[in-house]
């Protein structure tokens, strides 16, 4: 079985909604790495000339690769990532080899046959 690393960097607000709906196009669940900091396109300042740096959430989803195409969709539209420069993005990467997915792969397996 293949599968698909999905990363989410979403502002915290948005991360609830963006899991829900990755889970309702089939990923079955989520690692979310709070307290992320990013920066935008444009360096923003603080008092005493300190950099400013957006708090992020990042949710690592890792999906079977036949089921990547809806979940990428579904945190799309659920973070509204296309829908200025400051919300946020998702991106896909092939995952070559992962390991401790055994017991996944045969729960997926009887629930949704090839």
């Amino acid at each position: 079985m293949k599968f698909r690393l999905i990363m989410v960097f979403v502002d915290d607000a948005r991360l609830d909604p963006v899991v829900e709906e990755a889970r309702a196009a089939g990923a079955t669940g989520a690692t979310v790495i709070i307290n992320a900091q990013g920066q935008g396109l444009q360096q923003r300042f603080g008092i005493f000339g300190l950099e400013l740096m957006e708090p992020r959430s990042v949710a690592l989803i890792l999906v079977e690769e036949r089921r990547a195409d809806a979940v990428l969709d579904a945190v799309s539209r659920a973070g509204y990532l296309d829908e200025s420069l400051s919300t946020g993005i998702a991106l896909e990467l092939d995952v070559v080899r992962a390991v401790g997915l055994t017991e996944h792969v045969k729960t997926l397996a009887e629930k949704c046959p090839p």
